[in-house]
């Protein structure tokens, strides 16, 4: 039996919010950690995982810029995408009360977006690597004095207590993950589905080439829900772009427009086709048809 077909891989320590994104979208799967994004996806390029849980972008701090460095290295296709909403979590050692607690650590984002709720309590920030490893930290050093912040699985798997849930100050902090497979996996195309189709691309060298790039998807009532650009070189001669696109690529009005912009543009590469994630028919994200 291949175990490969069983793991999905995610960037950071167990418990970290990648690796609650895994236990969501792929609750059958057994999730490994790996050091890096890269460690991730190449673990499914060498066949050793089944899928890679990558995180695109956040609502807050915006977008995860190695991502768009990393995906054009590789030969991966996106097969699926997960929205999880951040949960913060103010986590101490089994037994302590927030009363005893002078210090806590995290991921400076987490810290920042729980900075009104600490200065509520009283309570000194301390910066991390990142928010699994805090909560793996306080554990080891024991330190009754001191909290993390970081997911409830963290909690579970570290054998913490959760002081208060939902320690961020505003709501509405989502990441958006990509799927990633070796495989392509087209789906076959229905009418109840809405999909996403995603495209990489270069400019050709004429003017206004963006423009009549794009032109096709206005013309064949084509919705561009992500349009994303970055350097694909050192030189920072050539600008590619990431584009998401609501509709299959057998859709009529998809196969005029993706033949637009083939001839205006170069290196073309379809990542994936995939069911829109429910989460997207939520506030701004409603896809129009």
């Amino acid at each position: 039996m291949n175990t490969a077909k069983k793991i999905i891989a995610y960037q950071g320590e167990p418990g970290a919010y990648s690796h609650l994104s895994c236990r969501h979208a792929h609750p059958e799967m057994e999730a490994v950690a790996c050091e890096t994004f890269s460690d991730a996806m190449f673990m499914v390029e060498r066949g050793e995982a089944a899928l890679a849980m990558i995180p695109l972008e956040n609502s807050t701090a915006g977008r995860v810029e190695e991502i768009y460095r990393l995906i054009p290295q590789t030969s991966l296709y996106i097969v699926g995408e997960h929205f999880e909403p951040v949960n913060h979590c103010l986590l101490a050692l089994p037994g302590v009360t927030v009363d005893e607690l002078k210090t806590v650590s995290s991921h400076p984002q987490a810290l920042a977006q729980c900075d009104g709720h600490l200065k509520e309590l009283g309570l000194k920030p301390i910066a991390a690597l990142d928010t699994a490893g805090s909560a793996n930290a306080l554990l080891t050093r024991g330190n009754r004095s001191h909290g993390a912040i970081a997911s409830s699985l963290a909690a579970e798997l570290y054998g913490l207590d959760i002081l208060q849930d939902y320690f961020q100050d505003k709501t509405g902090n989502t990441t958006h993950f990509l799927i990633l497979a070796r495989d392509s996996h087209m789906p076959e195309r229905t009418a109840d589905t809405r999909f996403i189709t995603t495209l990489l691309f270069t400019v050709r060298n004429i003017p206004a080439a963006l423009y009549k790039a794009l032109g096709g998807f206005a013309t064949n009532n084509g919705n561009i829900v992500k349009l994303e650009s970055y350097m694909a070189s050192d030189t920072m001669k050539a600008t590619s772009f990431h584009l998401d696109v609501v509709g299959h690529p057998q859709d009529p009005d998809m196969k005029h427009a993706l033949k637009e912009l083939e001839y205006f543009s170069k290196g073309l590469r379809i990542m994936g086709t995939y069911p829109a994630h429910p989460f997207r028919d939520k506030g701004d994200l409603i896809l129009d048809d």
